[in-house]
């Protein structure tokens, strides 16, 4: 987070804060309003009021030359996704709270400013500290979390996962330069051995974060976790946050191990844990096994287009997708 200066007080973003967002922090921002960056796909601040310390979180999603339209639907599908999201939390659970947003400010969308120690912070405490019992620790928190939400909003509508499918084609045509044809054929040819098992169809729609990333996570004292960014929250198969969360302890782990066997440890705890919120702990641990190389593939497919990685390293993930995603019988 970057200190950027003060928000002018003849600013209507200043006028907007003061009298429609702060108050409901418990501030007035009499004494004026500080302004901090942070890195982020959108154009995203942090206001502080000078008297008080409160903050919230602005998120910008239109800019100079954007599609305005776009944008606004963007901003306000965060908001209601916010709204929805909160209604399936547990006691233990909390999604920052959306405070308001408005179109008339580059579609901007206000939300609470939480505290907490993300995940990512969590394993790299694990691998560079060895407190991996730490780790195991949130991890259970987070299985619990993501059972809670999946399992309160689950409904009797079957899994699309001819969706799932069309999202793993649009991530490998993404990959660009990293493929080979042979490559892009053979994900291809992986792919629709996947589209035709039924296991892959087995399971009911649930609410999912859809973004279920390391930084998307906060956690506090115990079992405490928060999440934010809702942005792309969907109704899908629940193996979108789970395959995710254990694609990026993969990679967190392969980065900085070079071990692609050190995260299955704290994969399979997360897993067991997750699981461990169904009346039969060990039937739906077969279930999300069953599913979870198609996801986990997925994942560190998408975490390959990361262009600030080293290509080096992005060609082993795809070759470590390419692995995991294998079946018998899918040559």
């Amino acid at each position: 987070m970057e200190y950027l200066g003060h928000l002018p007080q003849n600013d209507s973003l200043f006028e907007y804060l003061r009298y429609e967002i702060m108050p409901q922090t418990g501030a007035d921002c009499r004494c004026g309003v500080r302004v901090f960056g942070c890195h982020s796909s959108h154009t995203v601040y942090i206001y502080e009021d000078r008297a008080t310390s409160a903050r919230v979180v602005g998120k910008f999603f239109a800019g100079n030359g954007g599609d305005w339209s776009r944008a606004e639907r963007k901003m306000y599908r965060e908001y209601d996704n916010i709204n929805e999201f909160r209604q399936y939390l547990g006691k233990s659970h909390y999604a920052a709270r959306a405070l308001g947003c408005n179109k008339n400010l580059s579609c901007l969308l206000v939300t609470e400013y939480c505290y907490g120690e993300t995940l990512d912070s969590v394993i790299m405490r694990a691998l560079n500290k060895h407190e991996e019992k730490y780790l195991y620790d949130k991890l259970s928190a987070l299985g619990n979390f993501l059972a809670t939400v999946h399992n309160k909003s689950a409904r009797a509508i079957m899994v699309d996962f001819q969706k799932v499918c069309n999202y793993f084609c649009n991530v490998v045509n993404q990959l660009g330069d990293l493929l080979s044809g042979a490559d892009r054929e053979y994900l291809y040819k992986l792919c629709r051995r996947y589209r035709c098992d039924f296991v892959m169809y087995q399971d009911q729609e649930v609410l999912v974060h859809g973004d279920a990333t390391p930084a998307n996570f906060f956690f506090g004292d115990g079992d405490y976790v928060i999440t934010f960014d809702l942005e792309r929250m969907q109704r899908t198969d629940r193996m979108f946050d789970v395959g995710r969360v254990a694609g990026e302890l993969k990679h967190y782990f392969l980065r900085h191990t070079n071990n692609k066997y050190a995260s299955e440890p704290f994969i399979g705890h997360f897993l067991y844990e997750y699981c461990g919120n169904f009346p039969d702990r060990m039937s739906a641990f077969e279930s999300i096994t069953a599913r979870l190389p198609f996801y986990m593939g997925l994942n560190l497919l998408r975490i390959s287009r990361n262009s600030y990685l080293p290509w080096s390293y992005r060609k082993s993930l795809i070759e470590e997708a390419k692995i995991i995603l294998y079946r018998q019988g899918a040559k």
